[in-house]
């Protein structure tokens, strides 16, 4: 409302879900309950109109299947690293179904409203996918996914080295989080997360010793275990595996290496 106040012709496109109701009341302001039906695609459409829905601020309503909405979610993820969830895989659909609607000279802003850390379980989810019969049927696992991985090279620190020398190397090498190690033992990790929080506390803590500080140490997994496992180890507190290769070298998996994989 606002925008078409200080802008009449500005255009607003709504994108929905099939099996919401709204577009066809949209379209033709008749209730069709037989529009209804099931659908997967979370934070968008409904089954009756609500209150605050004014339709003459809405200028076209294009609807997106479960499918397409999810697999646009997984490309964001891997072309753009751009991690968002399912409803705002669904709105880019839309509005690249919309493509032949805009002049060369339109601008175009569209809203990603929510973040994909939720949906871990759901459309980052490869069985989850297949059982919708979203994707082909490929089991990835902790192989393929070191396979595909630019930088294969475990980078890690030791317990002695200071914990802003850890936030040094992290920044150096664009990576989140380390693995701390003692030789070849795995003894603890530490994230850029768990710096930010010492140096609010305390800033002298830029100089402590990692070992001291460290949380616990990256937990292993087998060569092909499926990013369905591994996806179940991966949280806020746990942010990575690792895992050894058929040659020895250790490889690290990290939350984005999943994402990565399975978008």
């Amino acid at each position: 409302m606002y925008l078409k106040e200080r802008n009449p012709s500005i255009q607003v496109l709504g994108i929905d879900v099939y099996g919401s109701l709204l577009k066809k009341f949209h379209d033709t302001g008749k209730l069709d309950r037989s529009e209804v039906y099931p659908y997967v695609t979370e934070g968008i459409g409904e089954d009756f109109v609500p209150q605050n829905y004014d339709m003459k601020y809405i200028d076209h309503i294009e609807q997106v299947t479960d499918k397409d909405g999810a697999l646009m979610a997984r490309r964001l993820a891997r072309e753009e690293g751009i991690f968002c969830g399912y409803s705002a895989g669904t709105v880019l659909q839309g509005l690249v179904q919309l493509k032949d609607h805009f002049k060369k000279n339109d601008v175009v802003v569209i809203i990603l409203h929510d973040h994909g850390s939720r949906y871990l379980t759901k459309i980052y989810n490869d069985d989850w996918m297949r059982e919708r019969g979203f994707l082909k049927d490929e089991v990835i696992t902790a192989k393929t996914i070191i396979e595909r991985k630019k930088m294969r090279e475990l980078i890690s620190i030791t317990p002695n080295e200071t914990v802003v020398n850890a936030f040094k190397q992290m920044k150096e090498l664009h990576i989140t989080q380390l693995p701390v190690m003692e030789g070849e033992k795995n003894i603890g990790s530490i994230t850029e997360y768990r710096i930010l929080q010492l140096m609010l506390e305390n800033p002298a803590h830029r100089d402590g010793e990692v070992g001291k500080i460290m949380g616990k140490p990256f937990p292993f997994v087998e060569l092909n275990s499926t990013a369905v496992h591994i996806s179940k180890l991966i949280s806020k507190e746990n942010t990575a595996v690792l895992v050894k290769s058929n040659s020895g070298a250790l490889n690290i998996i990290t939350e984005f290496d999943l994402i990565e994989a399975m978008a």
